[in-house]
Order: structure tokens, then C-alpha cells, then sequence
């Protein structure tokens, strides 16, 4: 892969063979994020799961203290008074039956979240082709099905993200805007890393956290001391 004359630059800030102190990889990751934009810093955690088997599967959610520095634009299925309750703590989008054909023909896909209430699954699981690809199923175990939608969108709102292995048992995060203090970044880091420590599955053997790198969007990875966690 070519990289750009930036990014061989702000590679050699960076010691390959170096897994840096948390605090220090955030500073690098800061430091390295020099693009014209305002670049997200993510967490890549590869851990000893192995995911092909359901009880090493690791999902869940967790609430940023400082955000993620990203508006998330939030539909709601619901029917009755959890239409209004849903409205009144701020959904941008809300709606049940009729919303079907809208995104299953129109391709409407305007949103960064979906909440759903428990009686609307079988509705909402006619979009599973759709939303399931793109990780926006609702799931009871990232707390997107709930009946108490005002809290669910709350905390969305407030910087709630989800985590799940991907196929190569890797964690892929968002821990904020390379704009953020240090501070804030090691905030959302230490809040993601107790999240995933605690996720831990009882079925792992041996060494659960293999490696964890922090970069920014367009920067080089950072290893982070896995020892540390």
C-alpha cells in the first residue's frame, strides 16, 4: 500500500517496536493526526477469542465520558406513547410499519443508530438484510432493544458506542476526535478498556489481550502495553 508524503512523516514519529504507555500513545496518535479534518482516534484491540464459537463472542456497549465528538442521528421503531416518549428525548427519525419500504426500496439510510422496542423486532427483523450488514440491528445486548427508548437515546446521544469482535476477533473503536484534550481521550480509553476487560469471556484460555493499537484516521498505528490492562 502507498502512503502519502503526511503520513511517511508523521510515521517516523512513531517506534514500531515500541508499545507505548497508554497517555503516550494517545499523545502520538494527537500528534500524528495532521489531516485537514478533524481525524477520529480509534482503538483496534485484537484479542485470543476466537469467535467462531458463540461463547467467546464478545458484544456490549459502553458510554464515553467525553462523547465521540460525532452528532449520531438516531431512528426509533416504537408505537403508542413510546412514539412521543421517543420524540421528546430527541430522536431524529421516528416510526414504525411505514418506515419499511422507505429504507428497504428507497435505500433511505439517514441514520447512525436504530432503537427499537421489543414489540417491534418482527417488523424491524424484515430489515435484517439491510441493517445487520451495516451493524445498525438493533440488539438487546448493546441495550438498542429496550422499552425505556428516552434513556436509550440519552445515552446514544451522549457518546454510548458499541463494541463486537469482527472476523479476525479484532475490536474496532472510536475513542474521540484527534481535537480532544489528552485528558479526554484517556478518559474514553480507560472507559472502553475496563468495558472490554470486563467482557471477558470465561471460555477464553490463555492471553486474552494480544495487541492494542490506537490510531487516527488517516495517521500510522501505535501500539499501546497491552500489560497494562
Amino acid at each position: 500500500m502507498k502512503h502519502g508524503k503526511k503520513y511517511i512523516e508523521t510515521a517516523k514519529l512513531v517506534d514500531r517496536t515500541v508499545q507505548y504507555e497508554p497517555a503516550d500513545a494517545i499523545a502520538l496518535a494527537k500528534k500524528t493526526a495532521v489531516a485537514k479534518f478533524d481525524e477520529t482516534i480509534e482503538a483496534h484491540i485484537r484479542t485470543g477469542c476466537d469467535g467462531r464459537h458463540a461463547e467467546q463472542q464478545i458484544r456490549g456497549a459502553v458510554v464515553l465520558p467525553n462523547g465521540t465528538g460525532k452528532t449520531v442521528r438516531v431512528l426509533v421503531f416504537a408505537k403508542g406513547t413510546k412514539l412521543d416518549e421517543a420524540q421528546a428525548a430527541g430522536a431524529d427519525f421516528v416510526g414504525g410499519e411505514e418506515l419499511i419500504p422507505k429504507i428497504q426500496h428507497e435505500g433511505w439510510l439517514d441514520f447512525d443508530k436504530v432503537i427499537a422496542t421489543p414489540d417491534m423486532m418482527g417488523v424491524v427483523g424484515r430489515l435484517g438484510k439491510i441493517l445487520g450488514p451495516k451493524g445498525l440491528m438493533p440488539n438487546p445486548k448493546a441495550g438498542t432493544v429496550t422499552m425505556d427508548v428516552a434513556r436509550a437515546i440519552k445515552e446514544i446521544k451522549a457518546g454510548k458506542i458499541e463494541y463486537r469482535l469482527d472476523k479476525t476477533n479484532i475490536v474496532h473503536v472510536p475513542i474521540g476526535k484527534a481535537s480532544f484534550t489528552e485528558e479526554a481521550l484517556m478518559e474514553n480509553f480507560n472507559a472502553l478498556m475496563d468495558a472490554i476487560v470486563k467482557a471477558r469471556p470465561s471460555a477464553v484460555k490463555g492471553q486474552y489481550l494480544r495487541s492494542i493499537t490506537l490510531t487516527s484516521t488517516m495517521g500510522p498505528g501505535v501500539k499501546v502495553n497491552v500489560m497494562k490492562f
